[in-house]
C-alpha cells in the first residue's frame, strides 16, 4: 500500500495538526534566538519554580545614609518609668474571677433631696423608701415611710399606722406637731403620745370614686386625721361634738395656716369623720379651707317622767282643782279679753267675726 501526504490529508483533515506544528517549531526558534540575558530569568509559565532564581537588583550607593540617628540618651533628672504589665497579659489583681461571672452594672446612687437632708432623725423617724410609678400617675419620687416624729424634748410622737408620704409631706406634719399640737397638749396638762393616721397613699381617685381625678392621696401628698391621743390615754378626736369648741378652733386655726387644702365636716359628706390634710399646689397659691367646727349636741330630754313627789296632793283633789279654776284666773282671762278688743277698736264684750283664710294669687 503506498501512502502520500495528499492523499491523507485528502481523506483526514490536517489543518489542526499543521497549525499545532507550525506553532511548537515557532516556539524553539524563539528560544534559540533569545539572548542569553533573557535565560537567567524564569518563564512566565514557571509555575512549580524550576528555573534559575531572578536575580535581586543592585541598591544604589547613593541611596544608603550615611550615619544612622540614634535617641537622645535619658536625663539623669527624668521620673523612672513603672512597669507596665505586658499588653494581652492583665496583672495579677486585676485577673478575672472564673467562678464568679459578671452581672450587671449597678445603677448609679440618687443623690438625696434638700427635704431629705433636712429630715433628719432629730426631727422624725421617716425612712426612705423607693420610689413609686403606678398607672394613671399614681405615686411619686422622693417618698419616706413615716413612723414617729420627734419631739423638741426627745420624745417620740407614733404615728398609727406608718403613713407612705412625700419627703416635703411628711415635714409639714412633723411641723405641725412639733409646733402647734405638742403646746396644745401641754395646755391640757399632758403630752401628745399617738397621731391616728386614718389614711395616707392609697392609689385611687378622689372620694374614692371610679373615674374620678386622681387623688392627692394617690400622689403620697396627703393625710386624713381622726384623732391624736394624749400619754394620760385621753383621745381628742377632731370632729368630736363632745371636744370643747376652742380647742377644735386651735386646731383648725393651725392646720389651715399650713395646709392648702383643709377639708372636714361641712365640706361634704366623706369628710364628717375626719380630716384631710394636703400641700396640692394651685395657681397662685390658692388654698382651700373647708371644716365647720359644730357646737355640742344639746342634751336629750330624760324618756320617763319624773316621780310624783311625796307633798303632792291626791290625784283626785288635783284633778278637782284643775277642773275649777279660780277667781284669779278668770280675772287675768277677762283682761286680756278687753285688752285684745281695745287694740282692734271693737267694744268691750262684741264678738268677732272670723277671719277667711288669704288666699295666694297664681302667676
Amino acid at each position: 500500500m503506498n501512502f502520500s501526504l495528499p492523499d491523507f490529508c485528502r481523506k483526514w483533515s490536517c489543518r489542526g495538526y499543521m497549525s499545532a506544528g507550525a506553532a511548537m517549531v515557532t516556539v524553539v526558534l524563539g528560544l534559540s534566538l533569545a539572548p542569553a540575558e533573557a535565560r537567567k530569568y524564569p518563564a512566565p509559565l514557571d509555575l512549580f519554580g524550576f528555573g534559575p532564581p531572578r536575580p535581586r537588583g543592585t541598591v544604589h550607593p547613593a541611596r544608603i545614609p550615611a550615619k544612622i540617628p540614634l535617641p537622645r540618651p535619658r536625663p539623669e533628672d527624668a521620673p523612672k518609668e513603672v512597669a507596665k504589665p505586658a499588653l494581652g497579659r492583665p496583672a495579677a489583681e486585676e485577673k478575672p474571677v472564673a467562678d464568679k461571672p459578671a452581672g450587671p452594672a449597678a445603677p448609679p446612687e440618687k443623690q438625696a433631696s434638700a427635704c431629705r437632708l433636712a429630715l433628719t432623725e432629730e426631727i422624725a423617724i421617716a425612712p426612705s423608701i423607693p420610689d413609686i410609678h403606678g398607672p394613671g400617675g399614681c405615686g411619686g419620687e422622693d417618698l419616706v415611710r413615716l413612723e414617729a416624729i420627734v419631739l423638741p424634748d426627745k420624745r417620740k410622737v407614733q404615728v398609727k399606722p406608718a403613713a407612705i408620704l412625700r419627703c416635703g409631706m411628711a415635714s409639714a406634719l412633723a411641723d405641725w406637731v412639733r409646733s402647734d399640737v405638742a403646746p396644745l397638749a401641754a395646755s391640757l396638762g399632758s403630752t401628745i403620745s399617738d397621731l391616728d393616721n386614718f389614711d395616707s397613699f392609697e392609689c385611687r381617685g378622689r372620694n374614692r370614686i371610679v373615674g374620678a381625678m386622681l387623688s392627692e392621696h394617690g400622689r403620697a401628698n396627703a393625710l386624713d386625721v381622726r384623732a391624736f391621743k394624749l400619754a394620760n390615754g385621753q383621745s381628742i378626736g377632731l370632729t368630736d361634738r363632745t371636744v370643747p369648741r376652742e380647742l377644735r378652733e386651735r386646731v383648725l386655726h393651725s392646720v389651715c395656716s399650713r395646709f392648702s387644702t383643709v377639708l372636714g365636716p361641712g365640706s361634704d359628706w366623706y369628710h364628717e369623720d375626719h380630716i384631710h390634710l394636703d400641700l396640692m399646689q394651685r395657681r397662685n397659691d390658692y388654698r382651700i379651707c373647708q371644716w365647720n367646727v359644730w357646737d355640742p349636741l344639746p342634751q336629750v330630754a330624760p324618756l320617763l317622767p319624773a316621780e310624783r313627789p311625796e307633798e303632792a296632793p291626791p290625784r283626785e283633789v288635783a284633778a278637782k282643782s284643775d277642773a275649777k279654776p279660780d277667781a284669779r284666773s278668770e280675772e287675768i282671762k277677762e283682761g286680756a279679753e278687753q285688752g285684745d278688743a281695745a287694740k282692734s277698736g271693737a267694744p268691750a264684750g262684741a264678738t268677732q267675726a272670723p277671719r277667711k283664710p288669704a288666699t295666694k294669687k297664681r302667676r
